[in-house]
């Protein structure tokens, strides 16, 4: 709460400023009230209990030097109000002497502990605030680097444009989790939001996604886009989104340390086990092992069901919220 105040009040106060001593003199006046006020109602109040916030907050937010100044004033009014004789100097007694060089050795400690406090702080803004221009500029030079490559590969193809059109969509599927990974800064993409992002071009009144609120890792992140596109790929060409009747529903669940996916196919036309096995094949049901996992695909008479499972490590940043269905999907009845 003091660092979310403290970083507030840095946007509008610089360190040092006049506005910075300003603020200093505000608080050791509201502190020196509000001793007085305690003072009324209560006796044997410490004389300095309330300088030391005061002390504080003014170190915070304008530095050492309002600090010191916030500091020392808060001092000379303790000891003129409340210490010895009211609204005198001296004469002090030697508990009193200890007591004020007690007070002005302790607030200073207090001033440089926050002044330190703020300076770390504020780099650490400053280094977050670097980061995020470093990922945007990445961002903006992988954006430029993939329109280059699909120029490339729309020129080198243009005489197999089946190949051509399936490289460029596996792209594009790329490319929009990239897009996800870079909204949270680097740390991942959520799985909903993938999987929505796949099926967004078909049918969504015959699509069900549900499942909790999984942030996965950014490569996991991109291989489940490869994964969901090859899924949603084979879905439109030969399953469920080929034909009217069709439906599909995405599933997941989250068991620590296991994520288990289900996507099944229903009321399409039949589907039966392929002959072979291609290159396309074999890497899609390897995919997740490089993670861990295995994918296992049945060809029901009712569709393809395909059934995924990888365990997440523990330093992976995911999040496990409230089981929902993604918001740009709408579920089948």
């Amino acid at each position: 709460m003091v660092a979310f105040q403290g970083a507030n009040f840095r946007k509008a106060i610089p360190a040092g400023s006049v506005a910075a001593y300003v603020f200093a003199a505000f608080c050791v006046a509201v502190a020196g009230f509000i001793r007085w006020a305690i003072g009324s109602f209560f006796e044997g109040v410490v004389p300095f209990a309330t300088f030391f916030p005061a002390a504080l907050f003014a170190a915070l937010v304008g530095g050492i030097g309002p600090g010191i100044f916030a500091a020392v004033s808060g001092g000379i009014i303790g000891w003129w109000a409340f210490l010895g004789p009211p609204m005198t100097f001296f004469p002090l007694t030697l508990g009193e002497r200890i007591s004020l060089v007690a007070y002005l050795i302790t607030s200073l400690i207090i001033v440089w502990a926050a002044d330190h406090y703020r300076k770390l702080t504020k780099r650490l803004e400053d280094e977050e605030k670097f980061r995020q221009l470093a990922v945007e500029e990445l961002a903006h030079r992988l954006k430029n680097k993939v329109a280059t490559i699909q120029s490339i590969v729309s020129l080198r193809l243009r005489d197999d444009p089946e190949a051509r059109d399936e490289i460029l969509s596996c792209f594009g599927s790329l490319k929009a989790t990239d897009d996800l990974i870079i909204a949270t800064q680097g740390k991942g993409a959520r799985i909903g939001d993938i999987v929505s992002a796949e099926l967004r071009p078909y049918d969504v009144a015959r699509i069900l996604i549900k499942g909790p609120d999984i942030l996965l890792p950014p490569k996991l992140a991109l291989m489940m886009a490869l994964l969901f596109h090859e899924l949603a790929t084979n879905a439109a060409k030969y399953g469920a989104l080929s034909c009217s009747a069709g439906k599909i529903s995405v599933r997941w669940l989250y068991s620590a340390p296991l994520l288990s996916l289900e996507w099944r196919e229903s009321e399409g036309p039949p589907v039966a086990v392929p002959d072979h096995r291609g290159f396309g094949t074999r890497l899609f049901l390897r995919a997740l092992e490089q993670f861990g996992g295995k994918i296992d695909a049945a060809f029901a008479s009712t569709g393809l069901v395909c059934k995924l499972s990888v365990p997440l490590s523990d330093d992976a940043p995911t999040s496990v919220l409230v089981a929902s269905a993604a918001p740009t999907l709408q579920p089948v009845e």
